[in-house]
């Protein structure tokens, strides 16, 4: 590591990241300011890191002392704790100094990585047992939830799991052990329920499904306490996301329940999600016009929408994730020419920076490419999903493309599918 650094040879720092500390690609990314599938590249030793802002970019994220780069000191070294190993109590020092024993690499990265974590999160005041506090403190939790909630965009579940579960279990805490009036205390149970969510979607990315059904079941039952309808709706509709695989009908009744527990009133946002998550559920169960029922439903809350302001937790559902949801619902339904050409025009325009939204909605595309004997299309856009995918701490879109991946080795004779396999390692 000592090497690498001296050498600003970046792509062998990153893949020593990854594999000493679990650092995922895509969170070195996130805290470099670098393209996920850019960090890929310079770990598999194509390219190299040569801009003066860069390099200073690279430093301050990963805290790496200005004089190991050639640099001059960061204005963070005089402000910040030297990095101390949780073995020892005492007298250990930072990356700057010899001896292999002082800072293991795992904990520097560990600590560098998870440094960016907190940027702009709102302070909250620590709560002591039997604490009287205010109705401000639902606000501040929800507030910082909310930014908690952008790591999604760009980390996997194995990422922000322990982070999500870590803010939960707090409020849980605060629940528990502070005095508050009832009025504050459904709000507490709301953000609770919010929080119980997050912390349920990562477990499912991260492939935890048991600890991800438990969290959604609490978030249920958390948002029923709180009186909170769109919660309880959305609990419900991430527990049919899970069941809709073991048991179609199971998953099917659970996402109609969803709908009717959140209800007509919904705000438009909440509405246009459910109803999504409905459409997929009738999909997968392979049932046409409930599927176009439900969309076009979706497709009318959004256009219900006056401006006014939405929870959180919606904020990313718009007109592009309907399009992206319509186009993964043909796929699945066995449609794929009118599948892909809604997938291909809303994807070239999706950011690579969310890399794991990317490479799983890329799946569908594939897939329907596959089912449409496109053969060499399907390959190449299944090629796009490993790259964007790589070092994304998430088991789904490997998950995902592993049926187009022995689809496609029966056509290893073409060029373009036996790179894809060769990379897949198929």
């Amino acid at each position: 590591m000592r090497a690498a650094i001296a050498a600003h040879d970046f792509g062998t720092v990153f893949l020593l990241a990854r594999a000493e500390a679990s650092i995922s690609y895509s969170k070195i990314a996130a805290e470099c300011g670098i393209k996920p599938e850019r960090v890929s590249a310079l770990a598999r030793g194509d390219g190299s890191v040569t801009t003066f802002e860069k390099i200073a970019t690279i430093a301050d994220a990963l805290r790496i002392p200005g004089h190991m780069l050639g640099l001059t000191p960061r204005t963070w070294e005089a402000t910040e704790h030297p990095i101390r190993h949780p073995s020892t109590s005492a007298g250990t020092t930072d990356m700057s100094r010899n001896g292999d024993s002082a800072v293991r690499r795992r904990e520097f990265f560990k600590a560098s990585a998870s440094a960016g974590l907190a940027v702009g999160l709102p302070e909250l005041t620590p709560y002591t047992t039997c604490r009287r506090i205010g109705r401000d403190v639902p606000d501040q939790l929800r507030q910082r939830t909310a930014r908690m909630r952008r790591l999604d965009d760009i980390l996997g579940g194995g990422d922000t799991y322990r982070v999500y579960l870590g803010e939960y279990q707090a409020t849980k805490t605060v629940l528990r052990e502070a005095s508050y009036t009832e009025e504050t205390g459904r709000a507490l149970l709301s953000v609770l329920a919010e929080q119980a969510q997050q912390a349920g979607w990562a477990a499912f990315d991260a492939g935890n499904h048991p600890d991800a059904r438990g969290l959604y079941e609490d978030s249920h039952r958390a948002a029923t306490e709180a009186g909170d309808a769109a919660l309880a709706g959305n609990a419900l509709a991430f527990l049919a996301y899970l069941r809709i695989n073991g048991d179609r009908v199971a998953g099917v009744e659970t996402a109609e329940q969803s709908c009717r527990t959140a209800g007509a009133d919904a705000p438009p946002g909440v509405r246009a999600l459910l109803h999504e998550r409905l459409a997929w559920a009738y999909a997968v169960a392979g049932r046409v016009s409930e599927t176009e029922r439900a969309l076009h439903a979706a497709e009318a809350a959004l256009n219900d929408g006056d401006g006014s302001p939405q929870p959180d937790w919606v904020a990313w559902v718009d007109r592009d994730e309907l399009r992206i949801m319509t186009g993964r619902c043909w796929t699945e339904l066995r449609r794929p020419l009118r599948a892909v050409p809604i997938l291909d025009d809303v994807l070239t325009r999706y950011d690579d920076t969310h890399a794991r939204d990317k490479s799983l909605y890329l799946s569908w595309l594939a897939e329907s490419y596959m089912a449409a004997h496109e053969v060499e299309q399907a390959a190449t856009i299944t090629s796009r999903i490993l790259e964007l995918s790589a070092g994304v701490a998430s088991v789904r879109p490997r998950q995902r493309i592993e049926p187009t991946l022995r689809q496609l080795t029966v056509h290893r004779e073409l060029p373009a599918v036996a790179e894809t396999l060769e990379r897949a390692g198929a």
